[in-house]
């Protein structure tokens, strides 16, 4: 059986030719093998979650340090069984292969903020770095601080650093201006901004900064690097992916680890992610498309609609 492994990674850099390094990360990941993807590339930098054998991996982390550029940086790495990522139909074989995409686009985490190219780490305007191992230590000594969660909610509910502050309506980044004046009562505080690998809280910890807070940190290498070194200690539950593992964890089996997540309609403990649309009392589908935990009791006491039943259903019109 061939070891699978995914890559989560991200640099901000200097790109002068998007479009050419585009080309260039497409015949590397083609020449390796590289199981699937997606792979943002920006005038910033670069943004980057792979799928491959350990060795296509391994390599592709060897080309990628022998540049320059982005010879610093840091790759977190999981495990998987080689079905990260949707398949597609090759054009050319008529065969299904996983999908890699690779853009070119103008942010690197899209914000649709105004003058957002002044914030982040190529200007100097981003949060103070904290590792995993002074942020354990702050948590498990007397400091004052506040762990902010810069994820969208539905990634909170599976997972989260205990005690840790969730902003009300943040579903999306771009969200972030009209939520952050709910920290308004923490400007004079110390405050720690995390996310899964790092890359939204070189934003979001600039844009603190340029809202007026001043003590400002950001979790470096964001909350995998955390999980990996301190499982199931502080952090409670799982951590949301961007693939089709949708979840994972580290040393899930021990007694430690706890299921944070609830069902959204039943309030049972469970972990189970779903497209889902609510009903009435006469089990009519509602509109509205919503994301979130629904346990498999709910759904199979159609307490909710699944994309299926909807899209089997010819008569609802739900847009």
């Amino acid at each position: 059986m061939l070891d699978f492994k995914v890559l989560l990674y991200y640099k901000f850099v200097p790109i002068e030719n998007p479009e050419l390094f585009k080309k260039q990360q497409l015949a590397l990941c083609q020449k390796l093998g590289i199981h699937g993807g997606r792979i943002i590339v920006t005038k910033e930098g670069i943004n980057g979650t792979v799928e491959g054998t350990k060795s296509a991996t391994d390599e592709y982390i060897k080309i990628m340090h022998s540049d320059e550029r982005f010879s610093d940086v840091k790759f977190k790495i999981s495990d998987s069984d080689g079905n990260g990522f949707p398949n597609i139909i090759d054009p050319k074989t008529g065969q299904p292969k996983p999908k890699l995409s690779i853009k070119v686009r103008d942010e690197l985490v899209t914000t649709d903020i105004e003058n957002i190219e002044e914030i982040g780490p190529i200007t100097g305007k981003t949060g103070k770095y904290i590792s995993a191992e002074q942020l354990h230590e702050w948590i498990h000594g007397d400091k004052e601080f506040y762990i902010v969660d810069m994820r969208n909610d539905y990634e909170y509910e599976v997972g989260h650093f205990d005690g840790s502050v969730l902003l009300n309506g943040f579903k999306n980044f771009r969200d972030l201006p009209k939520v952050l004046p709910q920290l308004d009562s923490l400007k004079g505080k110390t405050i720690v901004t995390v996310c899964t690998g790092g890359i939204r809280c070189e934003k979001a910890s600039g844009v603190l900064l340029e809202s007026g807070f001043n003590d400002v940190y950001q979790l470096k290498d964001g909350i995998v690097t955390y999980m990996e070194k301190y499982p199931n200690e502080d952090f409670l539950g799982k951590l949301y992916v961007f693939d089709q593992r949708q979840i994972m964890g580290f040393n899930t089996a021990d007694k430690n680890h706890k299921i944070v997540g609830k069902c959204r309609v039943c309030h049972s403990q469970s972990e189970n992610l779903v497209d889902y649309y609510n009903r009435n009392e006469k089990q009519e589908i509602l509109p509205g498309r919503h994301y979130g935990i629904v346990c498999e009791d709910c759904i199979n006491s159609k307490k909710v609609a699944l994309d299926t039943e909807v899209i089997n259903d010819k008569t609802l019109n739900l847009a």
